[in-house]
């Protein structure tokens, strides 16, 4: 069995808490995997679960909301 397998991951960060995060990382230097893909949004509550639904369908493995 093979281990090469890296999730695709469609990441909704909130701009006020995990996208501040995301972006302390990167000027820190801190490294986070190449697979995800981050979308910057206004609050994790306005997120429509139907966009989650999209994402998976489109063919990514996960889908997250960070807030």
């Amino acid at each position: 069995m093979s281990n090469d397998f890296e999730p695709r991951m469609l990441g909704f960060l909130c701009n006020w808490c995990a996208y501040a995060g995301a972006d302390l990382a990167g000027v820190s230097r801190f490294q986070y995997p190449p697979t995800l893909r981050v979308i910057r949004i206004m609050c994790s509550g306005r997120v429509d679960p139907i966009f989650l639904a999209e994402a998976l369908k489109a063919g990514y493995d996960a889908a997250l909301v960070l807030g």
